[in-house]
C-alpha cells in the first residue's frame, strides 16, 4: 500500500508522533472506498452502552449481532468500525486485519441519576487496543461538566501511553455538563472550543457534532461579531471548527447523531465536504436502517465526499 501525496500531506502535519501512530493513521486513510482522498467514513457502534439495547438496536434487530456491524463496515467500504471493549473482541478473530479497528476506552449509561454529573468510566485499555489489533483508542470527554478536568488528565495518561506503543487516538469531545446549556451543547462557539481543547490534549483524530448558529458564551459573543466571524451556513460553520483544529492541521470527523431523513444526512455530509472537514462518523443513521437502506445511503455518502454527488 503506497500512502497518495494527500495522505501524506495529512500525515506530515503530526510531526511529534511515533511511526507505529502515523502507519495506524495511513492505515485508516489508506482503508475503503475514500481510501487516499483524505476524507473518512467511520462506523461506530457504542449506543448499546450509551442508549441501551432496544433504543439502538430494536429498529434493525440484526444490529444485535457484533459481526452485523464489522461486516456493514466492510461491506460499504469505510474506513474504521469503532467500538466498546466487548463488541470488538466479538469479532476481533473473525475481522481481523478485514478494516481498521477503533477501541472506545471509555463509556457512559442511562441508568446513571440526573445528580451524578455527566462522566464516562473507563473500560478499556491500551493493552486491550494492541492485542485486538486496533488503530486507534477512542475516548468522549465532556467540556463543560463539572468532571472535564479529570477526563482530561485521564486522556491524556491514555494517549501518552498509546502513542508510546504505536496506537492513535480519537477523541469524542462532547460538550454537555453543569456549565452548558442545552443549546449551547451544539453552540458554533462551544464546538469550535471543544474541537481545540481535543486539539491540545493531542488528539490524533478530533469527533464533534456538527453546530448551529447559536453563540452562547458571552464574552465570546462579542468576538464573532466584532471580528465578523462567518457563521451562516453549515459549511462555514465546519470551516471554523476546522481552523479551531490547528487550522486544519488535525483530521476532523463529525458525527451523525440521532437517525433522520437521507436528505438531512446528504446535506450534512456536503457541508462537510464543503467547509474542509475530513469527514463522518455516522452510527444510528446507517445501523438503524435495513442492511440494503444502510448501503445505499452510505455508498451516496462516499460519492458526496469524492465530489460526485
Amino acid at each position: 500500500m503506497r500512502a497518495t501525496r494527500t495522505v501524506q500531506k495529512i500525515l506530515s502535519h503530526y510531526e511529534g508522533e511515533t511511526p507505529g501512530v502515523k502507519a495506524n493513521l495511513c492505515r485508516m486513510l489508506m482503508n475503503g472506498k475514500l481510501g487516499g482522498t483524505g476524507k473518512m467514513i467511520i462506523l461506530p457502534v457504542d449506543q448499546g452502552f450509551e442508549h441501551g439495547p432496544a433504543r439502538s438496536f430494536a429498529p434493525n434487530p440484526a444490529g444485535y449481532d457484533p459481526h452485523y456491524h464489522y461486516q456493514l463496515a466492510i461491506d460499504a467500504g469505510l474506513n474504521a468500525y469503532a467500538a466498546p471493549l466487548g463488541m470488538i473482541e466479538a469479532g476481533a478473530d473473525t475481522f481481523a486485519g478485514q478494516i481498521p479497528t477503533i477501541l472506545k476506552v471509555n463509556s457512559a449509561n442511562s441508568l446513571m441519576s440526573d445528580t451524578a454529573g455527566k462522566n464516562q468510566a473507563v473500560t478499556a485499555s491500551v493493552d486491550d487496543a494492541l492485542r485486538l489489533g486496533c488503530a486507534c483508542i477512542g475516548f468522549t470527554i465532556y467540556p463543560g461538566s463539572d468532571s472535564q478536568l479529570d477526563m482530561y488528565e485521564e486522556i491524556v495518561e491514555m494517549r501518552k501511553e498509546a502513542a508510546a506503543k504505536g496506537v492513535a487516538t480519537v477523541i469524542w469531545s462532547y460538550p454537555r455538563g453543569e456549565a452548558i446549556t442545552k443549546d449551547g451543547e451544539t453552540a458554533i462557539d462551544v464546538a469550535a472550543y471543544a474541537a481545540q481543547i481535543a486539539a491540545l490534549l493531542g488528539a490524533h483524530i478530533i469527533k464533534i457534532k456538527l453546530s448551529t448558529d447559536h453563540l452562547m458564551l458571552p464574552e465570546a459573543k462579542k468576538v464573532y461579531e466584532a471580528q465578523k466571524i462567518d457563521i451562516a451556513t453549515q459549511a462555514a460553520r465546519v470551516a471554523h471548527c476546522m481552523d479551531a483544529s490547528f487550522a486544519g492541521r488535525r483530521i476532523v470527523v463529525f458525527s451523525g447523531g440521532a437517525k433522520k431523513g437521507e436528505d438531512s444526512v446528504y446535506d450534512d455530509a456536503r457541508a462537510i465536504r464543503d467547509g474542509g472537514g475530513n469527514g463522518s462518523i455516522i452510527g444510528r443513521n446507517s445501523f438503524q436502517r435495513s442492511r440494503e437502506d444502510a448501503l445505499e445511503m452510505l455508498g451516496k455518502l462516499v460519492d458526496i465526499y469524492k465530489g460526485r454527488a
